[in-house]
């Protein structure tokens, strides 16, 4: 009796390097990842450490200022009141940029408190704080009803006044109108370049019918400190949007404009959706 047997020889010297090559490129990026997060904590721990070592200072600045115009008025000239005018208000706004920036550090160092959030009731203490924004401007704010999403409430306060904020705010002449919306995402409607919500997500809008971004500053917007008009024409300091963005990506989420200059703006912003089993 003959037994034939069939020897198969495969060579797979390359499939194994290979596979070494994929696990050291995955190590080094984790170990990338590890030392960014790392850094982006030690930045973050610094912005707080200075912001409030800063803020002494600065009231002194002002505080002996303020005291040599009260006691020594009569001796000071127009020009000499004038200057010390210009201290006084540069101080002030420093402090107001020194505030900020710690609001923004908190805002990536705070421990998040998820848990089931009902929107509409976020929204209704929001104008609550805005009331008299809201009346003094006579804002029209309308909404749809909003879902329950998984999110810190604090944050989600911060996130809906700053925009709904920075809505009445940039409105110059006309009636400033509002509306606050969200949606499912389908999967397949591509929102911005390159991004497109899954069904597992929901969309967030708030529209408005106020004085419009020039498409060129519409990704600029969310850097830190950016202003796009002076301090005369509107106030603040330009960290609200960073402070948006950094709270939406905190909670897994997106955040985009849309606009046209004198045309109003939709600002945009995604949570993840859980099934009720998952909250």
């Amino acid at each position: 009796n003959f037994q034939e047997y069939v020897v198969i020889v495969r060579d797979i010297t390359e499939r194994k390097q290979a596979e070494v090559n994929i696990r050291d490129a995955l190590a080094k990026l984790e170990k990338l990842n590890e030392d960014l997060r790392r850094s982006n904590q030690e930045l973050e721990q610094f912005a707080y450490v200075a912001s409030h070592d800063l803020q002494e200072p600065l009231r002194a600045v002002t505080g002996y200022t303020q005291l040599l115009v009260q006691d020594y008025e009569h001796l000071l000239d127009e020009s000499a009141l004038e200057y010390t005018g210009y201290i006084v208000d540069g101080a002030k706004r420093m402090q107001q940029l020194i505030q900020d920036l710690l609001i923004y550090s908190r805002v990536g160092t705070y421990d998040l408190k998820l848990a089931a959030t009902d929107c509409n009731t976020v929204l209704s203490q929001v104008l609550n704080n805005l009331q008299v924004t809201i009346a003094e401007t006579n804002a029209i704010i309308t909404q749809d009803p909003l879902p329950t999403v998984v999110a810190d409430n604090t944050q989600m306060m911060q996130l809906l006044q700053n925009l709904i904020g920075n809505a009445i705010k940039f409105c110059r002449e006309e009636t400033p109108k509002i509306h606050i919306s969200a949606v499912r995402g389908d999967g397949k409607t591509e929102c911005r370049e390159g991004y497109t919500p899954s069904t597992n997500e929901w969309i967030f809008t708030i529209r408005d019918n106020g004085i419009g971004i020039k498409p060129q500053y519409l990704e600029r917007i969310f850097e830190i400190f950016k202003r796009l008009h002076t301090r005369r024409e509107f106030p603040g300091t330009g960290i609200g949007l960073a402070i948006c963005k950094k709270i939406v990506e905190r909670h897994s989420g997106h955040i985009w404009v849309e606009s046209q200059l004198k045309s109003g703006t939709t600002f945009y912003f995604t949570l993840p959706h859980y099934e009720n089993s998952d909250v």
